[in-house]
């Protein structure tokens, strides 16, 4: 049976705890022990950042946080619910109303618009045709792109493609966003723009976001950075 995830979930514990989180993939000698041992919480409202060279876990643990693997020990909780308690429809259900991905590749569908992606979480929960216009209309806004809700992917920038994601993210009203590298594909400037936006979208939509990245001129940013070396944390 799984557990219901509500909208309306207050609290005072952080929004994200991991208690000594191991996965590993593979068995015997052949295994690779992505994470081992990994404790840690973000608090609530907070942009905490995720570093470590390629290989050191951070896409791992972010797939465990998001609902999206399951550890092969240890715990996780997002939004005061353990994750190992929620069967298949429980996380599906999580993901889709709790939490919102932002990927390195942004992941649009390249025949939509950039409002029709924009509106394909609320399509999926059948929010009011009216209503889901609103929203993804203020949604542009938000991150700067009113003037661009007609244009396809392909007619965007990268940096606009990633703000067209970011929007999409938030498209529910998840309570946490999850970033892996969200500027892996942009410029040093474009980068600093998104990571921006980020900030501002913690500070002015009271979301809390967990993000992954490796560039170092963006983590001031940060609330509080997380590093990552051979699947331990290593430092905060």
């Amino acid at each position: 049976m799984s557990t219901r995830i509500g909208t309306d979930t207050v609290g005072t514990d952080p929004m994200v705890r991991v208690e000594d989180v191991h996965r590993s993939y593979g068995s015997g000698a052949t295994a690779v022990h992505a994470l081992r041992g990994v404790s840690f919480a973000v608090p609530r409202g907070e942009l905490v950042a995720l570093k470590g060279r390629s290989g050191s876990g951070k896409t791992t643990l972010l797939n465990l946080v998001g609902g999206l693997d399951e550890p092969d020990a240890g715990r996780v909780t997002v939004d005061g619910v353990d994750l190992s308690g929620l069967g298949e429809n429980g996380l599906l259900e999580l993901r889709r109303d709790r939490i919102g991905f932002v990927f390195q590749s942004f992941g649009l569908i390249p025949v939509l618009t950039a409002a029709e992606n924009v509106g394909v979480p609320l399509r999926l929960r059948r929010t009011d045709p009216r209503a889901r216009e609103e929203r993804v209309e203020l949604l542009l806004s938000l991150v700067g792109l009113a003037g661009h809700a007609a244009q396809r992917p392909g007619e965007l920038s990268g940096g606009q493609q990633q703000r067209v994601a970011i929007a999409r993210a938030l498209a529910n009203e998840p309570a946490l966003l999850i970033a892996d590298e969200p500027t892996g594909q942009l410029d040093a400037e474009t980068g600093l723009g998104v990571m921006e936006l980020l900030r501002a979208v913690v500070r002015g939509q009271r979301v809390t976001a967990l993000v992954a990245t490796h560039d170092a001129a963006l983590l001031d940013l940060a609330d509080r950075v997380l590093e990552l070396g051979d699947g331990e944390l290593v430092e905060s």
